[in-house]
């Protein structure tokens, strides 16, 4: 039985070797490109692309497929043993060392904004330049874990430090007092408050708490300080090592508590308000028109409780119209006068009385307490809009589209205000498309064209008198066109177009034409 075994093994033997040998003979040649496209492949003799280099060896023993370090000088990219056709290839720079042992390749703590990358110092650049962010390339730190490490976040707290005999302290960000931290470590640091060098390299970081906790015992403690900080509305109190605490309450100055941790401004005082003027609450927020100034007796309404600082109105009083920072509205010179808010928005009863020969939309807007006037476009090229949402004013200036109101005929295409700013008019009988805020006239510079246009309002009215035998004339038909009051009307007309007609200047003076000027009678006799 044993022999018989025996037997058995050495057929299986044999079987496997033939077998090895067979796929060895099949797959012999190292190939530098296969027919389908592969780099540097062990494959059959048929699958190696007759364009390209063939060995019958394995690749690893070939000069062509040779792996080495393939490195991308524009992405600053390197990747280990990588054939050298293939990095020529995607145009990167090849050398034998396949293991990437190379000075390109050394790697370093890339700091970009708030986050970390363990790369070469080429990628970091790379990485800049996609961002937009400055960057610090940290050779010195020697592993991806250390790096990612080295990357704390913006949140603050109480960066706790030793400063001569004393233990005192500064609100920063974890990431600042860590770096204080190391750089105390390496033989001097020169604190920030007033280049004083701590002597003391022991740094200690405490999110979310203020210098003035009692915890810390620190030497910093509350003041009745209080000051503005840049990039922020509120008014805030100042420990006594210059220190931010937290947004101004009177109420809450002798609070342990309130000088214990940082707190939001959505956890203060008059959250969600202007506080405007306020003597106890310095929660300011520019969205509600205040920010944080230093009291001015006779700016300010009143001064505050505590410190000098205060929440100032942002808003204006104008023409007896109060207006909220931000706020605009439109206005316009007429008769002499300045009209404004909704008065000075044109409409169909007051076009001949507001468009004047050189009248001119403008837009007022409150800012910062002051009122700042900016024109339209001259000649009425642009007017004034205004609306008004959930009691918030706005204007802006936009452009006139009046230009192709008078060959209109139809009233739903003349005032389709998709289009065009038009109007149309029925006077006497008189019907027409007019542009809703007429234009005005440069007449010095084109009078002709000013003058046709002015022409498509003319009207002519016949009036039909009678006169029998030794009697007197008496008007039958159209009488009422020499009135008084049908001249005006007509002359109205005019002023839709532009300006035409008998008009007043926007200061109030009459122009060259009277109302006389405008009429001409020519008598026709039948018999």
């Amino acid at each position: 039985m044993k022999k018989n075994n025996l037997i058995k093994l050495a057929i299986f033997l044999l079987i496997g070797i033939f077998l090895i040998s067979l796929i060895s003979s099949q797959v012999s040649y190292c190939c530098e490109k296969t027919t389908y496209g592969a780099w540097c492949q062990n494959e059959e003799e048929s699958k190696c692309s007759s364009s390209f280099q063939k060995a019958p060896t394995s690749c690893e023993a070939t000069s062509f497929c040779r792996q080495g370090c393939c490195f991308n000088s524009q992405e600053g990219n390197c990747i280990e043993n990588t054939p050298q056709k293939i990095c020529m290839e995607k145009k990167g720079l090849w050398n034998a060392n396949s293991n990437c042992e190379i000075p390109q390749c050394d790697l370093g703590c890339c700091l970009i904004g708030n986050q970390a990358a363990f790369v070469t110092q080429t990628r970091c650049k790379r990485l800049s330049n996609l961002y937009g962010l400055s960057i610090n390339f940290k050779t010195e730190i020697g592993s991806e874990t250390e790096c990612i490490l080295s990357a704390t976040s913006d949140i603050e707290g109480a960066c706790v430090f030793a400063q001569e005999t004393e233990i005192t302290c500064k609100r920063t960000t974890q990431k600042e007092c860590n770096e204080m931290e190391a750089k105390g470590e390496s033989g001097g640091f020169f604190s920030f408050f007033e280049n004083t060098e701590v002597v003391e390299s022991s740094v200690e970081f405490y999110e979310g708490k203020l210098c003035t906790n009692a915890e810390l015992e620190t030497n910093c403690a509350p003041s009745q300080k209080t000051t503005c900080i840049e990039g922020e509305d509120a008014v805030y109190f100042l420990d006594t090592c210059g220190n931010k605490a937290n947004v101004y309450d009177a109420g809450k100055y002798n609070d342990q508590n309130y000088w214990a941790e940082i707190k939001d401004v959505a956890e203060s005082c008059g959250y969600g308000e202007s506080n405007a003027n306020s003597r106890t609450c310095g929660n300011c927020d520019y969205f509600y028109g205040t920010t944080c100034k230093k009291f001015e007796r006779g700016v300010d309404a009143g001064s505050p409780n505590i410190g000098d600082y205060i929440c100032r109105d942002l808003g204006c009083t104008y023409e007896g119209v109060r207006y909220e920072h931000g706020e605009s509205f439109c206005a316009v010179v007429a008769g002499g006068d300045l009209v404004i808010g909704e008065d000075a928005t044109f409409n169909e009863e007051n076009l001949a009385e507001k468009n004047q020969p050189g009248s001119r939309y403008f837009r007022l807007l409150c800012y910062n307490s002051e009122i700042i006037v900016e024109p339209c476009a001259d000649f009425r090229t642009e007017v004034c809009i205004q609306d008004e949402i959930n009691g918030y004013r706005a204007a802006a200036c936009r452009v006139n589209r009046w230009q192709d109101c008078t060959s209109q005929t139809d009233e739903e295409d003349c005032e389709n205000e998709d289009k065009r700013d038009c109007i149309w008019f029925d006077v006497e009988d008189v019907k027409g498309c007019a542009p809703k805020y007429s234009p005005g006239f440069d007449f010095w510079e084109n009078n002709t064209e000013n003058e046709g246009l002015c022409k498509t309002a003319d009207v002519e009215c016949t009036m039909e008198y009678t006169k029998p035998i030794g009697g007197s004339w008496n008007c039958e038909e159209n009488c009422e066109c020499d009135d008084d009051s049908w001249k005006t009307k007509m002359n109205n007309v005019c002023g839709y177009i532009g300006d035409c007609g008998s008009k007043n200047n926007y200061l109030g003076y009459q122009g060259f034409f009277s109302m006389g000027d405008l009429y001409e009678k020519e008598s026709i006799e039948k018999d």
